[in-house]
């Protein structure tokens, strides 16, 4: 909203400087963007939130700065000339749809000379962005800039029978607006019609048959008050957004009405001459009692947590045309204005006295807590996987929920209806997702078109699901990777990431939860040779998949314009917090060995396609006590192994707690581990 700071000294003395308005105005909750100077005087630029309808006219604007100087608004009482002919006896009018219209008032104007503005009217229009037209358009959109109510001029001679008709339009019903376009009405819009036709789309844009023209001499001026969501539904369908409308869809004052009808007419007697006829049709079904408000000291020092004195509390009330009364010894009983729909409760208007008096002299200060905070029950198991992923060199993301449908599609599980949204802002945020991998996936893409070709990320979120009556949410962690897991250094040559290297990374997540269980494969959009279905290792052989790991399939990784292998892995967090919790419970304290460790290593060459896992367990199987720890140490492939074998080498750490082991034990545990593994899995050493 654009104001001019001389037309807002019409209202109100200032003496204040353009600079200083600005800034107490924009510390008193309505932002001034710009100012800057212009023909008409220096122009504040206003950025206001939807609430503040009273601001959109230099009179709401200049009732802010009244209030906040402390000085005195000039009431508006326009007296235009009027004849001894009742304006009755020349029209009238008739509201047939109450709820879309509370308020119409018509005045008319006879023997009007209609031409151009005069400059000052000109300049002022054109500052503020408003094209001249004649001197009667220019005097309603004038008075709406002034007083924050659209007006409408019609030529009363091209209005059949002369009257008006405020109802809804018949479907299929068509008619010309100003802009020389044919519309195609609906039931649902209300309309302003004359004997015959509808003449405007009411509170949007007038008709083209009833428009102001050189020719025209006698007017009818519409002062009205229309529903606002009607007009934003009109507006919105129509594809048609205009000053009115914006002004009406923030809900107009219903008793400003006939004041601007009176300032209308005023400034068109002026402009143009002729007369106008003697009071005005005002037909108000709308019209309530204004509801009436307490404010308390008491809730006041709650909210703020400081006091204001009393008498600067009913001067910013009355300022703001509250219309304070005392009641009691600390409280005040307000009627709300018209023009303030938006304050409905005591916390209204404590917030407006707060503003006005200055949010700054506030002193800070925590709010009373009424509960004792306490931390969700999952909150220290997500802070240790947290810790872990940082550790590992995971970065944390956040990223919006909200995905199209053909990339939720690529990673919904089946049988599984996503949430869809019922009125979506974009084609490609229509469903929520079903999957966290679809956001992990579109991260990874971004970060590769920006130059980031090494990422790990990780996200704590929710998968959203339908099951037939209600959302279902579902709280999961995901991973993602791209990129090298080693930079090339003195020693070392550079490694991409690979799946044993995510597999690795989840496997430290697992023994939170008392370690994970894996099986080969996973769903459709990984790759069917590098990807891990994961359970909860104490869950048994019936185990319930936790979640999945893997490589992302060769059609997902080129839907996003993946360049480079990713990997992407996906957990559900319940599960894991109810591991961790009985990992945690089953903890027991056991004293270290006074006897030192020894270690073995095994260089084994194996069957392509043998596990680890497999490993371990049939050395866990052989039930050596001194074994304390089995771990894969590194992995060969390539020159000199046979044809379908590769290396690896298993260091198995073995450790007694009642003697130092003796080479012939050691010697004899080494044995029975390689016939084992010879037995089971085919196994030798490597010579």
């Amino acid at each position: 909203m654009k104001i001019l700071y001389n037309w807002l000294k019409e209202f109100v003395d200032l003496a204040a400087a353009p600079e200083e308005l600005r800034t107490r105005l924009s510390l008193s909750g309505t932002a001034i963007e710009a100012l800057e100077q212009t023909a008409a005087g220096p122009l504040l630029d206003a950025e206001l939130t939807s609430n503040r309808a009273d601001c959109l006219g230099h009179y709401g604007i200049a009732r802010e700065a009244a209030a906040l100087y402390g000085l005195p608004l000039k009431p508006v009482d326009p007296r235009p000339r009027e004849s001894s002919e009742q304006v009755s006896s020349a029209t009238r009018v008739q509201i047939d749809c109450p709820e879309l219209c509370g308020r119409y008032t018509a005045r008319v104007v006879r023997g009007v000379k209609v031409g151009p503005s005069p400059d000052w009217l000109r300049q002022r229009l054109e500052a503020l962005g408003q094209a001249s037209i004649n001197n009667v358009v220019d005097a309603t959109n004038y008075v709406m800039l002034e007083l924050d109510h659209p007006l409408h001029a019609f030529d009363l001679d091209l209005l059949a029978e002369q009257r008006i008709v405020v109802r809804r339009a018949r479907a299929g019903e068509k008619m010309r607006t100003l802009d020389g376009i044919e519309r195609t009405l609906t039931t649902e819009m209300c309309v302003i019609a004359d004997g015959a036709r509808a003449v405007a789309i009411a509170g949007v844009m007038g008709g083209g048959d009833s428009e102001i023209r050189s020719a025209s001499r006698n007017l009818l001026i519409e002062a009205a008050v229309f529903d606002p969501i009607s007009i934003r539904r009109t507006s919105k369908t129509l594809g048609l957004r205009t000053e009115a409308s914006m002004r009406f869809e923030r809900g107009a004052d219903l008793e400003m009405a006939e004041t601007a009808s009176r300032r209308c007419a005023e400034l068109i007697l002026q402009l143009g001459g002729g007369e106008a006829l003697a009071g005005v049709v005002d037909v108000y079904p709308g019209r309530a009692a204004a509801p009436a408000i307490t404010l308390t000291r008491e809730e006041f020092l709650r909210v703020m947590g400081a006091d204001v004195p009393g008498a600067e509390i009913e001067t910013i009330l009355a300022g703001l045309g509250f219309a304070p009364v005392r009641s009691g010894a600390a409280a005040w009983k307000c009627t709300r204005p018209s023009w303030r729909g938006d304050v409905t409760r005591e916390v209204d208007l404590i917030e407006e006295v707060a503003r006005i008096y200055g949010v700054d002299k506030f002193p800070a200060r925590l709010p009373a807590a009424k509960l004792p905070a306490a931390r969700l029950a999952y909150a220290e198991a997500d802070d240790r996987l947290r810790e872990i992923l940082i550790g590992l060199g995971y970065q944390e993301i956040i990223t919006i929920p909200i995905v199209d449908e053909p990339s939720d599609a690529m990673f919904r599980a089946p049988h599984t209806t996503s949430a869809r949204i019922a009125n979506p802002l974009a084609e490609d945020a229509s469903v929520m997702r079903s999957s966290g991998a679809v956001c992990m996936a579109r991260t990874l893409e971004w970060n590769m078109n920006h130059g980031q070709r090494n990422v790990r990320l990780f996200e704590f979120g929710k998968t959203y699901g339908w099951n037939g009556a209600e959302p279902v949410e579902t709280r999961i962690v995901t991973l993602g990777a791209t990129g090298l897991a080693r930079e090339k250094g003195v020693s070392e040559n550079e490694r991409a990431y690979a799946f044993a290297d995510l597999k690795g990374d989840l496997d430290q997540i697992g023994h939170l939860s008392g370690g994970f269980a894996w099986t080969a494969g996973g769903p459709e959009w990984l790759h069917g040779a590098h990807a891990g279905t994961i359970s909860l290792r104490g869950d048994g052989a019936a185990a319930r998949p936790v979640g999945h790991a893997g490589q992302l399939a060769r059609r997902v990784s080129e839907r996003f314009k993946l360049r480079q292998d990713a990997y992407i892995a996906e957990l559900e967090l319940e599960p894991l917090c109810a591991g961790y919790k009985t990992a945690r419970a089953a903890l027991r304290y056991k004293p270290l060995s006074r006897f030192p460790a020894v270690e073995r290593d095994f260089s084994l060459v194996l069957a392509e396609g043998t596990p680890f896992a497999g490993i371990e367990h049939a050395i866990r199987a052989l039930g050596i006590a001194e074994i304390s720890a089995i771990d894969a140490v590194d992995l060969f492939r390539g020159k000199n192994m046979p044809e379908g074998k590769f290396a690896m080498l298993v260091r198995v750490k073995f450790e007694s707690r009642q003697a130092t082991l003796t080479e012939a034990q050691l010697t004899d545990f080494s044995m029975r581990i390689l016939a084992t593994l010879e037995q089971k899995l085919g196994a030798a050493l490597r010579a």
